[in-house]
């Protein structure tokens, strides 16, 4: 059969777009039963829905829906998207709908980055069901981001007067917390103002507190290079990078700045393939919930085509198999560091406990799970 000459170039850009994309996915297929994300995310996904609100930790009450909770559901949201799981979302929206009525006293409100980030469920949900009422309930929190309180302290007057959100710390945290809110109203609404907002904010973050090496400083005056610290900066770049376009003005400076700490951290990788709680001193103790955040980095970098493949995908693979070692027969994620404050202290870092099931190590292992899942 001959094909005709108009043809002949879209089946070549067609056979391109192939080969590519199985080239980005070379080193995540094949896997061992037990590592397998379809299984791994089907776990911490059914365990997330079996598991009531919880407080910072697993053992204490809760007071308001935290971000650690959040993290989880929305890595749990995108799994069972990526999946194709019917039944699972069902499960996840369930779970959100006691909050709008009977729980609607555990809902936080957007007066903190640690809650604003919230709004991610709801925005989330509306993407997977068009139930008008979700976006409603979740595009509220974006916009509060931006929008001054009564209460207007001269601190969030100086941040608002240079387009930044009020409820800018300088903190390195915050450049998941915001990034994910404002990306997902970006998804939901398809209103650039809202990814122009994440993307203004995290070159300033960048310019502010990104060493020479690539790496973040848990604060300015706490010279550690913490690791759950530095995993929602890398989190949070590669949230923002997923959604700009090609010829966003801010794109090249936030690209140029994940991809330096990448390869910083590809430095630091042990030999099995965690991150140290914190990341260049070699005496602490490997840690889940920084290994979950930097391996989603380093998979959604190979797969978007950003790392470079023969270099990322080994180490990304690397990771992943020694994650999933992490989690136990209760489908519990273990070495994960407690909520960690600020403290110009080697030993303090080092001294951390290391919690068993804590969602800051669940929420990264899911986020893992479905960018292995996703197409490109």
């Amino acid at each position: 059969m001959r094909i005709k000459n108009h043809v002949l170039p879209f089946l070549i850009i067609i056979c391109y777009i192939s080969q590519f994309a199985v080239a980005q996915n070379r080193y995540f297929k094949h896997w061992p039963e037990n590592s397998d994300p379809i299984r791994i995310g089907l776990r911490l996904t059914q365990h997330f829905i079996d598991t009531p609100h919880p407080g910072f930790t697993v053992n204490k009450p809760p007071k308001k829906i935290i971000y650690p909770e959040v993290c989880t559901w929305y890595g749990a949201l995108k799994f069972a998207q990526a999946a194709h799981n019917q039944e699972l979302k069902a499960e996840l929206e369930n779970r959100f709908l006691p909050l709008l009525t009977e729980e609607k006293q555990l809902v936080p409100e957007p007066d903190h980055v640690d809650h604003t980030v919230f709004g991610s469920i709801p925005l989330m949900l509306y993407m997977q069901t068009k139930n008008p009422a979700y976006f409603k309930y979740g595009i509220r929190y974006a916009d509060e981001q931006w929008q001054l309180p009564t209460n207007e302290k001269s601190e969030y007057k100086n941040w608002a007067r240079k387009g930044f959100s009020w409820q800018t710390r300088m903190w390195i945290d915050d450049m998941y917390m915001i990034s994910l809110v404002q990306a997902q109203a970006y998804r939901a609404s398809h209103d650039t103002t809202y990814l122009n907002r994440a993307a203004h904010e995290m070159v300033h973050y960048l310019n502010e507190l990104q060493r020479p090496n690539g790496l973040f400083y848990h604060a300015p005056d706490v010279p550690f290079f913490w690791g759950r610290g530095n995993g929602w900066m890398a989190a949070g770049m590669t949230e923002i990078l997923t959604s700009l376009p090609p010829n966003h003005s801010d794109r090249a400076q936030i690209m140029k700045g994940y991809r330096k700490m990448m390869a910083s951290l590809l430095q630091f990788q042990t030999a099995d393939g965690m991150w140290r709680q914190l990341i260049d001193d070699k005496a602490a103790w490997e840690e889940t919930s920084a290994t979950g955040m930097f391996t989603y980095a380093f998979i959604t970098g190979v797969k978007k085509g950003w790392l470079p493949e023969a270099t990322y995908g080994p180490a990304a693979r690397r990771a992943w198999l020694a994650l999933v070692g992490y989690i136990n027969e209760n489908n519990d994620v273990t070495a994960v560091c407690e909520g960690t404050n600020k403290k110009n202290n080697r030993q303090y870092y080092l001294d951390r406990k290391q919690h068993i099931g804590d969602m800051h190590g669940q929420a990264p292992v899911l986020w893992c799970a479905y960018a292995l899942l996703e197409s490109n």
